[in-house]
């Protein structure tokens, strides 16, 4: 499957770090980081990827190319002159998208069995799916309700105490869901997720290998110690 990596973000809580810099060029045991995650992809069969990026993204583009160094091949859109959030970004993407794809995060290292998931997917025959981690407010503040192996709600702004998942950061979906956004139009893929589970077209499937990602100070030390104990 191609997989849709989201980019584009300020990467202000880094502070000057990202401040010349996208958060996915942070150096992490000596690489940028997200060449760990183009390895990451690589293992798992996954080599066509789409980087969706804005703030010095172009940066992106002269590190990585077309991939071809690093044994992929990757593409790129630019959000444009204004911020688009994450749903927007995606679909300024339309004609580069294939009819189903994986969408994460350029700043997150989600070390799961991809080919499972792109399984799971494909059984559960809805146009979307979200993969979900049992958190309890361990690594960050829950928003799933997940029983029975069915998504009951997810829901990013209004949290209740049933919450003890948590969305992991790896979608499926498929072309159509997109296509029914408003172009040109700012918007977030959390409320995208919101109203397909809520209009029971998206499937959840648990991962049990907590993530990692480099947003915070605190969350990139977890994760280059994380990457120079798995290498």
């Amino acid at each position: 499957m191609q997989v849709v990596i989201l980019a584009g973000g300020l990467g202000t809580r880094l502070g000057p770090v990202t401040a010349k810099m996208p958060k996915a060029l942070v150096p992490v045991n000596g690489k940028p980081f997200l060449e760990h995650v183009f390895a990451l992809l690589k293992g798992n069969g996954l080599r066509r990827m789409l980087l969706l990026h804005g703030h010095h993204g172009r940066q992106l583009e002269d590190a990585f190319g077309d991939g071809s160094r690093l044994g992929v091949e990757l593409s790129y859109r630019h959000d444009g002159p204004r911020l688009l959030g994450t749903a927007g970004a995606v679909r300024n993407a339309l004609e580069l998208l294939d009819g189903e794809f994986f969408v994460l995060y350029g700043d997150t290292y989600l070390d799961i069995d991809y080919g499972a998931v792109a399984q799971a997917f494909h059984a559960a025959g809805k146009p979307g799916l979200m993969t979900v981690l049992r958190n309890e407010g361990r690594w960050d503040t829950s928003n799933v309700i997940f029983r029975d192996g069915k998504l009951v709600r997810y829901d990013k702004r209004q949290r209740v105490r049933e919450m003890d998942y948590i969305d992991y950061g790896l979608a499926a979906l498929r072309r159509e869901v997109i296509e029914d956004l408003p172009a040109g139009q700012a918007g977030d893929l959390a409320d995208l997720y919101a109203r397909l589970v809520r209009e029971g077209k998206m499937a959840g499937y648990e991962v049990f290998q907590r993530f990692y990602e480099i947003g915070t100070p605190q969350g990139l030390a977890e994760t280059e110690r994380y990457l120079s104990a798995r290498s």
